[in-house]
């Protein structure tokens, strides 16, 4: 798919600005998590598609308009994974929409169906002020019925009960469209927020979490702890950032830092849904094409020594059973990153 320059334009749709900045707001360091100074990015319009934004390189495009607001709190499931521990399960009245469903995104459903999540990550126990990483933004598919499909980094508290995140996500419910977008998330407590907005403060008027993103492209991502806040960097600008009074200034260092692909599906056993782009990394053709996470680093911290970790959830109606076979996997590349996802099981 191509596009024109009229279509991939620098004069994107305006998004809702940043709000006021205060003489004693908190500032961002100097560089990005990975050394670099900040610098402007190529953006796209809105509703232009993620093959489109790929075609003529633009970072990011505003969300679409026509996007959904699903009721907070219950913005959409969200799992998490930590070291050997996960959430595998939960709860929710947020109904997966089909693809022929039109945009409007009340819940259809007030009944609570489970959601169960698979993951394919990579996890260091250490204490940092953060950590950054070079992640591939893909478009996999998202079986009918199944909630998203993402990539992250996340940094969390050593006991994995606090947590900042930001990647990519492909959902019906929060984003309107199967196209990649970026997101924000964040736990207190080990309780769930909502996507892009609880305790969020925006800076940045060109990237919005929410935006549309290039598929097929490999784009930098970064947390970092500074000035009392959680910063939130992508490709080369802040964002914006999650302030400490959130967890009322109990979390301020991470204890635990994790890259990793997320599937939460109606399906415990057989998901249908890809995970990175689809591709197996231990696929003996095509694995080193699988989706990756690259040039990981922790900020302020030990010599980076990750684990790899692939986790399904258990037989739902056996409290006792073990975890399943994971459906997705991992693939050891270098020191600094690792090929993670796959296909479905269907």
């Amino acid at each position: 798919m191509s596009a024109s320059a009229d279509e991939v334009s620098a004069a994107a749709t305006p998004v809702a600005p940043p709000a006021a900045v205060a003489d004693d707001a908190p500032q961002p360091p100097e560089l990005l998590p990975w050394g670099e100074k900040p610098s402007p990015v190529k953006k796209g319009k809105a509703g232009v598609s993620s093959a489109a934004l790929a075609a003529v390189g633009a970072d990011i495009a505003p969300a679409s308009t026509s996007s959904p607001t699903v009721p907070v709190p219950e913005f959409g499931p969200k799992g998490w994974t930590k070291g050997k521990q996960s959430r595998r399960t939960s709860r929710t009245t947020v109904a997966p929409k089909p693809p022929t469903v039109g945009l409007k995104a009340e819940p259809v459903t007030k009944k609570a169906v489970p959601v169960y999540y698979h993951y394919a990550s990579g996890y260091q126990y250490a204490e940092v002020d953060g950590t950054s990483a070079n992640l591939s933004i893909n478009k996999p598919y998202l079986a009918e019925g199944d909630f998203h499909t993402l990539g992250e980094i996340a940094a969390q508290s050593a006991d994995g009960r606090q947590k900042v995140e930001v990647g990519w996500v492909v959902s019906r419910n929060i984003n309107g469209d199967l196209d990649p977008h970026l997101f924000v998330y964040h736990w207190v407590d080990n309780v769930e927020s909502c996507w892009n907005s609880c305790g969020w403060t925006q800076i940045s008027k060109d990237v919005v979490p929410g935006g549309r993103l290039p598929t097929g492209v490999i784009k930098k991502f970064g947390i970092q702890q500074f000035d009392d806040v959680w910063w939130i960097a992508y490709d080369s600008v802040w964002i914006g950032y999650f302030d400490n009074k959130n967890w009322g200034g109990r979390y301020t260092k991470a204890g635990l830092v994790q890259w990793f692909g997320e599937v939460a599906s109606a399906e415990w056993q057989k998901p249908c849904t890809d995970m990175g782009n689809g591709i197996a990394p231990e696929d003996k053709d095509n694995g080193p094409s699988a989706a990756r996470f690259n040039s990981i680093s922790l900020i302020n911290g030990p010599k980076l020594g990750y684990t790899e970790e692939s986790k399904s959830p258990p037989d739902p109606e056996d409290k006792e059973a073990k975890p399943q076979p994971a459906v997705y996997s991992t693939a050891f590349v270098t020191e600094r990153g690792f090929r993670f996802g796959g296909p479905g099981a269907c």
